[in-house]
């Protein structure tokens, strides 16, 4: 195949998912109040919250790291790679329905400042998944070639 998708682009998506991971709790604190809302609930309710919270900053900081780490890898049309980078498009595509579909927005604080973030966010949240969803129909090509 002579085509070919640029580490450089992979490298800006795994640099925009580890820095999601490590703003992710500001936003949760700073933005959203989540901490306030998670002691309304009953005690091991306020644990699973807190479980899944540190799931996504967790996949989102490793789906970062293993692009940095395996850019090559991730577009060499193997089976992994078609598996990786389809469970990466499909987790950043479900982020980008699910952010636009049930997330109110509107209960975003009045400031300027986070309503650049929430732009840039998923401005950030879009690129990611249209970059793994490339690289997914890159490597399924590959593959099938």
């Amino acid at each position: 195949m002579n085509y070919t998708i640029p580490n450089w682009l992979i490298y800006i998506g795994a640099a925009g998912q580890i820095f999601t991971a490590m703003v992710y709790p500001y936003v949760r604190h700073k933005v959203f109040d989540w901490y306030n809302d998670i002691k309304k609930l009953k005690p091991l309710n306020q644990e699973i919250a807190k479980t899944y919270g540190r799931y996504i900053q967790g996949l989102n900081f490793s789906f970062g790291l293993i692009s940095f780490l395996l850019a090559d890898e991730l577009k060499n049309g193997s089976p992994l790679a078609v598996a990786v980078t389809g469970l990466i498009a499909a987790y950043w595509t479900g982020k980008v329905i699910t952010q636009f579909a049930y997330y109110p927005m509107y209960e975003i604080p009045n400031k300027l400042i986070f309503k650049i973030g929430e732009v840039l966010m998923n401005t950030l949240f879009i690129t990611f998944a249209v970059v793994f969803i490339w690289l997914f129909v890159f490597n399924i090509i590959y593959y099938l070639n």
